[in-house]
């Protein structure tokens, strides 16, 4: 069946907007609800975490001072007066201030409120009998169940005595010695501290955060407002579930609750996030609700304009389509006949038709006269470019001489003159751009000996040669920028440099080493340098020289370019340690075959 470009057109538009509109409709809110739940328990567990820390500093703090109380010699004499009948009343008055100083003294120097009172079972206290202390119920729960960590009340027998919520931890009072139970020692610290910092752990509007006990008492101030089901179900899954933090949910009336909760280590304390689903997906509902309305009006708006556009523009498009497939195949000739059969009216699509006719004349001309100047003119950038010496270096070579010679060093005028004279023949010689690899450490050993005369014990080059590697075949000038980026680095930071040259040949690949002990390359540099390999698919970039000598990335172009896939390199750099560059060449086996010749 054959189908027109227009209703090819509907088919399509209507494929690319049906997608989309299921994607920003349905499935990226269920992919926001499915992220934002991930995210919410994430948050959860964090800001839990970080409450349990406090609040095992709080009680870690509560516990060292009822620690330090008990151990102290004056509570320890306070607790044996107090057990012998016949002590003098008047003695007991001095005991008492005495331990009534070390309880105030350490509530002072505590920066979080704490204060500290020590009772005997009959309700003996500092500050005198308190009958009503068995009626106390966080005495029974001490007593009785055990509780060392007791819910928020008021304290009346407190000192100094404020009408505020606190929260105790509770101890026994003994005597070290004997290890006979006298008493309680009960450390407050204000309910106040545990309930700023809950505040932080709630998300969303509505979302309620409680400390409570393992029964689901809230162990703080006010009343718990989730509901008793919700609160109750919620607690019988978070008993049961062996983890110590996690989400559970529950459904109540319709609605469903998530609760985020973490189990504390302070008296089987149990801390809880709840917040509604209507609540933490209210926006992902609104915005699902807002993109099906805008993906709706968008799609009969673009099917209305591709309607009105297509019944113009279809026809002659598809006719210059034609018209470029010749064009594609290098037809230039039948795209010129096939011009003339597109019906097109003086509008924007006649005009690109128009356009496109003279574009194939220009083409065409282009092709046929700049191709082989083209050519021409990349084989002489790249001769030039294979010319370039270092006017600094060629102008410091020359400063040398002319110190030497001032000196009277002629043997070393001499040497230096051999070794520039040595460079510049190399340099010169562009009758081929392939050398043997022995030439080029020829030239490099005459570069970097005139390198030595002029850092003179600043510097240390060393070059292994393997013997086998002489007669390989390389392409010219790979060495020399690799060790003037070695020295120009080394030195940037350094008063000492250290280069060295290796070859070896392993597993049928050349491998061609160098390396200082300079400043390093930056993981900028390097990944640049990657970046501009990577992109390097045209001859011209290799060309592209940056500066006055032949740069580190035209050499790994020139590689790229000459070998292609058989040629990799890798660059090892450890900041003020030093670079090593090795590059590996793949060799054939006419290149070992050669390469044996000349060794033979």
């Amino acid at each position: 069946m054959y189908f027109s470009l227009r209703n090819r057109l509907f088919l399509i538009f209507t494929c690319l907007l049906t997608v989309p509109i299921v994607i920003l409709s349905f499935i990226i809110p269920s992919w926001f609800t499915s992220f934002i739940k991930e995210q919410a328990q994430d948050f959860s567990i964090e800001m839990m975490d970080q409450y349990s820390l406090y609040v095992d500093s709080i009680t870690s703090q509560a516990e060292d001072l009822g620690k330090q109380v008990l151990v102290s010699q004056t509570t320890q004499q306070w607790l044996r007066d107090h057990s012998e009948v016949s002590y003098i009343d008047g003695e007991r008055s001095v005991r008492n201030n005495q331990i009534r100083n070390l309880l105030t003294s350490m509530r002072i120097n505590n920066s979080n409120g704490m204060s500290i009172s020590v009772y005997l079972h009959d309700g003996t206290g500092v500050e005198g009998n308190h009958s009503a202390l068995n009626d106390m119920n966080w005495y029974i729960d001490f007593m009785e169940n055990g509780q060392s960590y007791v819910k928020s009340h008021i304290d009346p027998y407190e000192q100094p005595s404020v009408n505020s919520h606190v929260n105790s931890f509770i101890l026994p009072l003994f005597n070290v010695d004997t290890l006979v139970q006298g008493g309680i020692i009960k450390v407050n610290f204000p309910t106040e501290l545990l309930e700023t910092a809950l505040s932080n752990i709630a998300i969303g509007q509505s979302a309620r955060g409680y400390l409570i006990d393992e029964n689901g008492a809230n162990v703080l101030q006010g009343t718990i407002e989730t509901p008793t089901e919700v609160l109750s179900d919620s607690l019988s899954k978070i008993t049961s579930d062996a983890n110590d933090r996690g989400l559970v949910e529950t459904n109540y009336n319709g609605e469903n609750y998530f609760i985020f909760f973490q189990k504390l280590s302070v008296g089987n304390w149990i801390l809880i996030s709840e917040i509604t689903e209507s609540d933490l997906f209210a926006q992902v509902n609104q915005i699902q609700l807002n993109l099906l309305l805008t993906s709706g009006i968008a799609f009969l708006l673009t099917l209305v304009a591709s309607y009105m556009f297509s019944t113009n523009i279809t026809s002659p498009l598809g006719n210059l389509a034609k018209a470029m497939g010749y064009m594609e195949r290098g037809d230039f000739s039948g795209a010129k006949k096939f011009i003339p059969t597109i019906k097109s009216q003086n509008d924007e699509v006649g005009y690109l038709v128009r356009v496109f006719d003279q574009t194939i004349d220009k083409l065409k001309n282009m092709i046929e006269t700049e191709y082989e100047a083209n050519l021409r003119r990349k084989d002489a950038e790249y001769k030039a470019l294979l010319l370039q010496i270092n006017p600094h270096f060629l102008n410091n070579t020359l400063e040398i001489i002319g110190g030497l010679a001032v000196q009277g060093e002629n043997q070393k005028v001499m040497n230096v003159s051999v070794y520039l004279g040595k460079m510049m023949r190399y340099s010169l010689d562009t009758k081929s751009n392939i050398v043997k690899l022995g030439e080029e450490l020829n030239y490099i050993r005459s570069y970097t000996e005139i390198l030595k005369l002029r850092y003179e014990d600043t510097i240390f080059v060393q070059v292994e040669e393997d013997p086998e590697t002489k007669g390989i075949s390389i392409i010219k000038f790979i060495l020399q920028p690799l060790v003037e980026n070695a020295v120009k680095y080394s030195f940037r930071e350094k008063e000492y440099a250290e280069i060295y040259i290796k070859t070896k040949i392993n597993s049928n690949q050349l491998i061609i080493v160098v390396e200082d002990k300079g400043i390093g390359m930056s993981e900028k540099v390097i990944k640049d340098l990657m970046a501009h390999q990577e992109n390097n698919n045209e001859t011209s970039n290799v060309l592209d020289s940056k500066g006055t000598s032949i740069g580190l990335k035209n050499v790994l172009g020139r590689l790229k370019l000459y070998y292609g896939e058989d040629f990799s390199y890798k660059i090892e750099t450890k900041n003020n340690v030093g670079t090593k560059i090795i590059l590996n060449i793949q060799l054939k086996r006419r290149d070992l075959v050669a390469e044996g010749h000349d060794n033979g």
